[in-house]
């Protein structure tokens, strides 16, 4: 396996990822909590202690593959900076780091960011990839000058959620690539799993809004996408919002 080549990385982990998948389906419907890191309201320290109790689990909680919109949309990007926002276990950051980029991940809960210092060392990308225990919403540990920033799953309810982006926005370098994916509304009524409460769930309107009058920014991309899901049903789509955004150069 090439730990730098996407096709390779995802074979690799993809045995491993299915069972797990129909698993955690089962579990999130009946908590109503879903399979990415879902933060419900605003950040605090009794999130953060149950998010530790999870992922100090025996088992991988997302898995090691990339989220599949990061991987398409990113592919294709020069290597450079990166942040990755609400990392959790650190999946994104470290397919960056594996080609080429020099990445930072940063999350709330300090049991996701110590899994994801062990998964970077087993891949053998610990030089190209930092994570920091932080609060998104405050910018704890967000820096600037970063050539691609990612929000992946970060379910926010509106002021928190057009805080944090407009903070990840501001962290991009002229230049810079802003990707943010979250469980969509529409999920509600005609996807599956994902987080119950309409008020933390995304639409493309509101994010592109959310970003409208951040200097320098285009939104290139606001739109709603379809991500199959494993369940012990078979395969179904999920509806997610994918929102792709540039800053200047």
């Amino acid at each position: 396996m090439t730990v730098g080549s996407l096709p390779g990385f995802v074979a690799w982990v993809t045995k491993r990822t299915q069972a797990r998948c129909r698993i955690l389906h089962q579990i999130c419907n009946r908590c109503g909590v879903s399979h990415s890191n879902a933060r419900r309201g605003t950040v605090g320290a009794v999130d953060a202690r149950e998010w530790d109790a999870r992922y100090s689990g025996s088992e991988l909680v997302w898995g090691l593959a990339p989220n599949r919109f990061v991987a398409a949309e990113l592919a294709d990007l020069p290597p450079g900076r990166a942040l990755d926002l609400a990392c959790g276990e650190g999946r994104n950051a470290i397919w960056l780091a594996s080609r080429g980029w020099t990445a930072v991940g940063v999350d709330f809960s300090t049991a996701a960011i110590e899994r994801a210092r062990r998964l970077a060392a087993d891949a053998r990308v610990s030089e190209r990839v930092t994570f920091t225990v932080g609060d998104v919403v405050r910018g704890d540990g967000l820096g600037a000058g970063f050539d691609a920033v990612v929000v992946a799953y970060l379910q926010l309810g509106a002021s928190a959620r057009r805080v944090a982006l407009r903070r990840a926005a501001e962290a991009l370098a002229p230049g810079g690539t802003l990707l943010v994916v979250a469980h969509d509304a529409r999920n509600l009524t005609e996807g599956v799993g994902g987080p119950k409460d309409v008020s933390v769930l995304y639409t493309p309107e509101e994010v592109a809004g959310d970003l409208a009058d951040v200097g320098g920014l285009t939104v290139l991309k606001a739109e709603r996408v379809r991500r199959p899901v494993a369940t012990p049903d078979g395969e179904r789509d999920a509806i997610d919002t994918l929102v792709l955004a540039r800053r200047a150069g």
